[in-house]
């Protein structure tokens, strides 16, 4: 007999996060779990920009401003849509669909919130 084992999924601390990219002019928020970890993505760009991602799924996301002031890139499997300011240069998230994630993500650069 098994005591103080739970069947319920750990519980999910969720904050309401700001940020953007280096101009201003790209805005989002988004919910996150900090505690769960960041993930270093190993695609190229990623590993060449260094950048520290954390998984977040679409009902998280939402963008304030500056729509219209992004740009996408994507290369190799195009699962992924990299997002970056056309202004600054800045890349502030990532969208795309990836079944080991669960499914559509956006992959949030933490350095931009």
């Amino acid at each position: 007999e098994n005591q103080n084992v739970s069947t319920q999924p750990p519980s999910m601390s969720l904050q309401l996060y700001h940020g953007g990219c280096h101009c201003g002019k790209v805005q989002y928020e988004v919910e996150l779990d900090l505690s769960a970890g960041l993930v270093q993505c190993n695609c190229s760009l990623c590993y060449k920009t260094n950048l520290l991602g954390v998984i977040a799924k679409p009902s998280q996301f939402k963008i304030i401003s500056g729509q219209d002031d992004v740009s996408k890139y994507t290369f190799n499997t195009k699962r992924l849509e990299h997002q970056f300011c056309k202004h600054c240069g800045v890349q502030c998230f990532g969208h795309g669909e990836l079944p080991e994630y669960g499914g559509e993500i956006y992959g949030i650069n933490v350095s931009t919130v």
